[in-house]
């Protein structure tokens, strides 16, 4: 059993949603897991306390959260000592034409904090329209007409996120982490026979 981190750094609550997610289907298969908003990070957090580490930001405006920039840069070395992946949420993700753009934001980021993890993973976000005031409502439907091409209306919120391809990174970043520190999965059943 490994210890895994997942930080992230979220907008709207998506990504939050997705490293819960991520860090449940890591949980399944018998290690132990930490989410944590890298805005609350506690006073006593170390790296070191894990064997691994998936971080996961979101894009606003082109850029990722400067929260988890600055994280990922200030413990880049650290970071590179140890299985790690990287999970990016956007809008881009969850359409076809603008999944190029989507992967120049995460090449942008590993340039900018000279991180280099072991695992990437893009999944599309969501539009939160009854959490959204007035302006930014009409801003983001503007970009989800672009986004959806007339696939469905407008109403309520809409999520973009392919929940199997979250489980599948998370299976192959646990996966991975196995093969990388010779630790195999807990498939033992508890449950009465």
């Amino acid at each position: 059993m490994s210890s895994f981190l997942v930080l992230y750094g979220t907008g709207e609550g998506q990504t939050a949603k997705i490293a819960e997610r991520i860090s449940d289907t890591i949980s399944e298969r018998g290690h132990e897991t930490s989410e944590i908003d890298v805005r609350d990070r506690p006073d006593s957090f170390t790296l070191e306390e894990y064997d691994a580490v998936v971080v996961g930001a979101s894009i606003h405006v082109g850029k990722h959260q400067e929260e988890v920039r600055d994280f990922v840069t200030d413990n880049r070395d650290t970071l590179s000592e140890m299985p790690t992946a990287f999970f990016q949420v956007s809008l881009s993700s969850a359409n076809e034409e603008k999944r190029e753009e989507a992967a120049g934001y995460v090449e942008s980021f590993l340039t900018e904090t000279g991180w280099y993890p072991d695992r990437i993973g893009q999944f599309g976000g969501a539009l939160r329209f009854s959490e959204y005031g007035f302006l930014k409502r009409l801003m983001m439907k503007q970009i989800a007409k672009d986004l959806l091409t007339g696939e469905r209306k407008l109403k309520g919120d809409i999520e973009f996120t392919d929940w199997d391809a979250v489980d599948a990174f998370a299976a192959d970043v646990a996966s991975f982490v196995e093969g990388r520190l010779g630790v195999a999965p807990d498939t033992t059943d508890d449950s009465p026979v």
